[in-house]
C-alpha cells in the first residue's frame, strides 16, 4: 500500500466520486472565501440575547430536556410536512444519481468530520482560553470527550466516520461486484481490511521497545473491522437480512451487557472497569490497552460499532435508489435521523450513552445525528449545487486516512509543547496556542490541497 498518482477519481473505503482530470466539479481554480459583513464583527449573542444562548447551550449539553424535546418535535413536524407536500413527483424531479452526476457530499462530509481531528478542535479549545464569550465556552465543552456517560459533538466524530464508511461501500462494492464478481469483491474487502488493521496497530502503538508495548485495538483497527464485516455482509445478504443482523447486534449487545454477570460484580453494571465489555478486555485482550486494563476500542464493543457501519449502509441504499427524488431522500434521512435520536435517548434511560463501550443507545443517537448531517450536506451540495464552500472538506475527505496519519504525526512534534507551540508562545504570549493551532490547521489543509490537486491519494 503506497501513495499513488492516479488519473481516476479518489477512492477511500469505497467512495470514488471525486472529479476526473477534465471535470473540476468544485471549481477549485476559482474557490474563494467571502468576507464577513462588518456589522456582524461586534455581535455577541451572549450579550444581545442571553436567553437564546442559554437555550442553545441547553440543547447542546443536554441540560435542558424540554428544550431538546421541543426541538425534536419541531424537526418531526417539519420533516413530516416536507414528505407530505408535493407527493406527486414532477418529471424533472429526479435524483442526482439518476442525472449521472457524481456525489461530492460524501467526501465533503467525511472531510468535515476529519477537519475537527486534524486541527479544528484545537482552534476551539485554544480560543476558549483567550475569551470569556459564553458561546465559545459552550463549544469548548462540545469539543471534548465525556469522561464516561453522555455524549458531546466530539463523541460524534468517530461514529460519523464509521457511518460514512458504510455509505461509501454501497457504491464502490456494488460497482466492483458488477464488474468483477463477488469473489473479487470478497478478496478486495479482506485485503483492504488487513492493510488498514496493520497500519492501525503501527500507528496506535507508536515507537515501542518491546512486544508487550503493542496496542492491538485502536481507531483504525476498529474502522478496519467494521469495513470488513459490513462489507462481507453487504455482498452476501439482502437489505432485509442486513436489517435483521443490525438489530441483532444492537439487542444482542444490550442483552449481554445487561444480563450476563461479571464475576465479583454481577449483571447490569455499566460503570467503567467493571462492566462486561471491560471485563472481556481484561481477560482476553492481550498486550497494551489504552485505558490500562481495558480499551475504548475493545473486543466486545466492536459488535455495536459494526451496527453503526450498517446504518451507513442503509443510508447508502437510500441515496443509491434512483426511484426516489432528492426531496424524498433528504426527507427520509431527516426523519430517520430524528427517530434514531429519540429512540436512542429513550433507550439511554436504561442503557446509557457511553462512547467508550459503544452502547446500543449511543449507536442510535450518533446514527441519527449522522443521518441529519448527511441530509444537510446532500441537500446543500448535490441538490442546491453550492459546492465551493466545501472545497477544503473535499480535499481532506478524499485523503482522510492520510490526513489522520499526517496530522497525528505532525501534532506530536509541533503541538502540545512542541516546536510550533514554543515559538508561537514566545512571540504571541497568551495567544500563542491559538496562533499555533491556526497555523497547524492551515498546514494540514495545504498538504491536503496539494495532494488533491496532484491527484495523490493513499490507496488501501
Amino acid at each position: 500500500m503506497v501513495p499513488s498518482r492516479e488519473t481516476d477519481p479518489p477512492e477511500l473505503f469505497g467512495h470514488d466520486f471525486g472529479p476526473t482530470p477534465d471535470e473540476d466539479y468544485l471549481g477549485l481554480n476559482v474557490w474563494f472565501v467571502g468576507a464577513l459583513d462588518d456589522r456582524f464583527e461586534s455581535y455577541n449573542p451572549a450579550v444581545t440575547c442571553p436567553e437564546g444562548t442559554a437555550y442553545v447551550a441547553g440543547i447542546l449539553t443536554g441540560s435542558q430536556p424540554k428544550a431538546i424535546l421541543r426541538t425534536l418535535v419541531l424537526l418531526i413536524l417539519t420533516t413530516g410536512a416536507a414528505l407530505l407536500v408535493n407527493t406527486t413527483r414532477p418529471k424533472d424531479d429526479v435524483s442526482v444519481l439518476a442525472k449521472g452526476r457524481r456525489l461530492i457530499s460524501i467526501d465533503a462530509l467525511r472531510g468535515f468530520d476529519m477537519f475537527w481531528i486534524a486541527g479544528g478542535t484545537g482552534i476551539i479549545q485554544a480560543l476558549s482560553k483567550t475569551t470569556n464569550v459564553d458561546l465559545v465556552r459552550v463549544l469548548d465543552v462540545q469539543f471534548a470527550h465525556k469522561d464516561w456517560e453522555g455524549a458531546t459533538f466530539y463523541d460524534l466524530i468517530f461514529p460519523l466516520f464509521v457511518f460514512i464508511v458504510g455509505v461509501s461501500l454501497v457504491f464502490s462494492l456494488s460497482r466492483h461486484v458488477e464488474k468483477n464478481g463477488k469473489s473479487a469483491a470478497y478478496k478486495r474487502i479482506i485485503v483492504r481490511s488487513i492493510f488498514l488493521f496493520v497500519i492501525g496497530v503501527i500507528f496506535s502503538s507508536g515507537p515501542v521497545t518491546s512486544f508487550e508495548g503493542i496496542r492491538l485495538m485502536g481507531v483504525l483497527q476498529r474502522i478496519a473491522l467494521c469495513y470488513l464485516f459490513a462489507g462481507l455482509l453487504f455482498c452476501t445478504l439482502k437489505p432485509r437480512d442486513l436489517a435483521i443482523v443490525c438489530a441483532a447486534l444492537l439487542f444482542g449487545y444490550w442483552a449481554l451487557m445487561t444480563f450476563v454477570p461479571v464475576p465479583g460484580v454481577g449483571a447490569g453494571n455499566f460503570q467503567e472497569g467493571t462492566n462486561l465489555a471491560n471485563y472481556i478486555d481484561q481477560q482476553y485482550l492481550p498486550l497494551t490497552k489504552y485505558d490500562g486494563d481495558h480499551d475504548p476500542e475493545g473486543l466486545l464493543s466492536t459488535l455495536p460499532a459494526i451496527a453503526t457501519c450498517l446504518l451507513g449502509v442503509f443510508a447508502g441504499f437510500l441515496l443509491k435508489n434512483n426511484s426516489f427524488s432528492d426531496k424524498k431522500k433528504v426527507g427520509l434521512l431527516l426523519g430517520c435521523g430524528v427517530v434514531g435520536i429519540l429512540l436512542g435517548f429513550l433507550w439511554g434511560l436504561q442503557f446509557p450513552l457511553i462512547k467508550k463501550i459503544w452502547t446500543s443507545s449511543y449507536v442510535l443517537v450518533t446514527g441519527g445525528y449522522s443521518c441529519l448531517l448527511l441530509a444537510v450536506f446532500y441537500q446543500t451540495i448535490e441538490v442546491w449545487g453550492r459546492r465551493k464552500w466545501a472545497s477544503p472538506f473535499v480535499w481532506i475527505g478524499a485523503n482522510s486516512i492520510m490526513t489522520y496519519l499526517v496530522s497525528g504525526a505532525l501534532a506530536a512534534f509541533l503541538l502540545n509543547g512542541g516546536l510550533l507551540d514554543l515559538s508561537m508562545n514566545t512571540v504571541f504570549g497568551i495567544y500563542g496556542e491559538l496562533v499555533s493551532s491556526v497555523v497547524f490547521t492551515g498546514l494540514i489543509l495545504l498538504i491536503a490541497y496539494l495532494l488533491y490537486r496532484r491527484k495523490l491519494f493513499l490507496r488501501i
